[in-house]
């Protein structure tokens, strides 16, 4: 009876080892992850590795089998993630000092370069934040501070994006776009300084459309006078006699009804103002 005890309480221990020999072979490649093998210390392969051209769950995903001992499994994120820099201080070519807050969004697409060049996700970042903020700090050196409010601001991005992610590749990630969540001016004088100075050169650009504007002005009114004159002065060749005509009725409603009544003018019978009464003969 003993011995046949002995025996279950063998095969017992034996099927737990053999469970567990069979579970340590076995590896869950979740969705979100790829997976670099590693055999001996250097990578051997990649499970469901990321791939643009491919949608998820034909990549490799789930259930998946390694050599225990001899091999071990390193996760990797195949997600799209942040790279999210402190903020800093920028000095732009107009010599204002900004304080400017950006992130990176990336992607690791050679999670075996990952592996031998930087280690982990933790570790590739704490090698690209200071490239971000030494390309961001040279870029937007080399542009004023309205750049960061206009069209410009994209161009900028884009070179900055463009950088990093040439530096980037070096560690098997891909830069996917770089933006700047905030770029204020510091507190205190600086700030006061730079609102001042964008007051004073909207007064100026003010003064400039204005002048502008009655100089304009005074040039048309010359040429409307010009016209004027022309238009009277051809009207006057082509009828005389009614120009003269025309002229003295206009003085005459100007003369007697603008008083309301109330002036009074002396003149002799035969005086030249009204010979358009006397049907025009002198």
């Amino acid at each position: 009876m003993n011995s046949v005890l002995q025996n279950y309480k063998a095969l017992f221990i034996v099927a737990i080892i053999a469970l567990v020999a069979l579970a340590s072979t076995v590896v869950i490649i979740p969705e979100t992850h790829q997976a670099v093998v590693i055999r001996t210390g250097q990578p051997h392969r990649v499970l469901n590795q990321f791939r643009p051209d491919q949608p998820y769950g034909q990549t490799g995903a789930g259930i998946n089998w390694r050599i225990p001992i001899a091999e071990e499994v390193q996760m990797v994120d195949r997600r799209v993630l942040d790279l999210d820099m402190s903020r800093q201080q920028v000095l732009s070519n107009d010599q204002q000092r900004l304080q400017v807050d950006a992130y990176a969004r990336y992607r690791i697409i050679d999670p075996v370069k990952l592996v031998e060049r930087a280690g982990t996700e933790r570790q590739l970042e704490a090698q690209l934040l200071p490239i971000l903020t030494s390309v961001l700090r040279q870029e937007l050196g080399r542009r004023p501070f309205s750049a960061l409010i206009n069209a410009e601001r994209g161009t900028a991005m884009t070179n900055i994006t463009r950088t990093l992610d040439a530096q980037a590749r070096n560690y098997g990630a891909q830069v996917l776009d770089v933006r700047i969540k905030a770029a204020d001016l510091p507190e205190g004088r600086p700030l006061d300084a730079a609102f001042t100075r964008m007051e004073t050169d909207r007064q100026e650009e003010a003064a400039t459309i204005r002048a502008a504007g009655q100089r304009d002005a005074q040039i048309i009114q010359a040429e409307a006078n010009a016209e004027a004159a022309r238009t009277y002065a051809d009207a006057y060749g082509k009828d005389p006699q009614f120009y003269d005509f025309y002229r003295a009725m206009q003085s005459y409603r100007q003369t007697f009804l603008s008083g309301e009544g109330q002036s009074a003018m002396v003149l002799s019978e035969d005086s030249e103002y009204f010979r358009q009464f006397r049907g025009g003969t002198r």
